[in-house]
């Protein structure tokens, strides 16, 4: 298995390339292991790494995000370190950090020896890491959906339908503090795909709401007036600096300028 990520890495020449093929082969390595744990009986995949692998998003993504679709009794350590078992046995040399302690319990996955061995790192020791979230308390109002994929591994996802995906990306956006450009390279995505997308405004409310939200809460009317506002006073050359180092193809960033992504958002 480790073979077989550095051979993927090896067809490409650039270091941002040979970085995300590879964390996004761990990523997937990382779901097999959780589908055939049977976390996806309980646990929605969602986010960045969610909308590639289900959606064809053209960017490779950080982190696997999850949210609990029912209460039930789970360790969120076992979990982990059944992930990190399979890992040590496909022969990567892997440690752990985690928080199991908060309301998004998370999990830092991180690769010893990977990057040198690709020939990205002239650092022996340097590591390659990859990051699980879940949600434990997600916002009410999301459709679920299940949908089967083979990505470099066939797994079965239970994630939300495309409204509810749409109204976390929007959730983020609003409520973040700081220029995240794949956000924003997002936005253009979707609606360019899917021009009459509508974002699931239950799920955006209860998101927003729980975040304490203290503006007016978008609507089915005015949530492209909401979006719009924001997009306006992004400054761009943030949004390139962060997107481009993720996108399959740096150059999309010509068609997602910001003039057509308002444009795409005006409708």
């Amino acid at each position: 298995m480790k073979d077989y990520v550095l051979e993927l890495a090896s067809k490409h020449t650039h270091f941002n390339a040979k970085l995300n093929i590879m964390r996004e082969y761990l990523q997937a390595y990382a779901l097999k292991v959780l589908y055939d744990e049977g976390i996806f009986r309980s646990t929605a995949f969602l986010g960045g790494t969610a909308l590639r692998f289900l959606h064809e998003l053209p960017r490779f993504s950080e982190d696997l995000d999850f949210s609990i679709t029912r209460k039930i009794e789970y360790s969120f350590i076992d979990i982990i370190k059944k992930v990190k078992q399979e890992f040590a046995l496909a022969g990567y040399d892997i440690s752990v950090s985690y928080n199991d302690k908060k309301t998004v319990q998370h999990a830092f996955f991180k690769f010893r020896g990977l990057m040198y061995e690709a020939g990205i790192s002239p650092l022996k020791d340097q590591k390659l890491s990859i990051k699980i979230e879940i949600d434990t308390n997600p916002p009410e109002g999301a459709v679920l959906k299940t949908h089967i994929v083979n990505k470099y591994f066939p797994i079965s996802f239970l994630s939300y339908d495309l409204g509810s995906l749409f109204a976390g990306k929007l959730n983020a956006l609003l409520n973040r503090k700081y220029t995240k450009g794949r956000d924003f390279f997002d936005i253009g995505w979707y609606l360019s795909r899917w021009k009459d997308l509508s974002p699931n405004i239950t799920l955006l409310k209860n998101g927003l709401l729980q975040t304490g939200w203290k503006k007016e809460i978008p609507s089915e009317k005015n949530w492209r007036k909401s979006l719009y506002t924001v997009v306006e006073k992004t400054d761009w050359k943030k949004v390139k600096q962060d997107a481009e180092n993720f996108l399959e193809n740096p150059s999309d960033l010509n068609v997602f300028s910001k003039e057509n992504v308002l444009n795409l958002v005006k409708g």
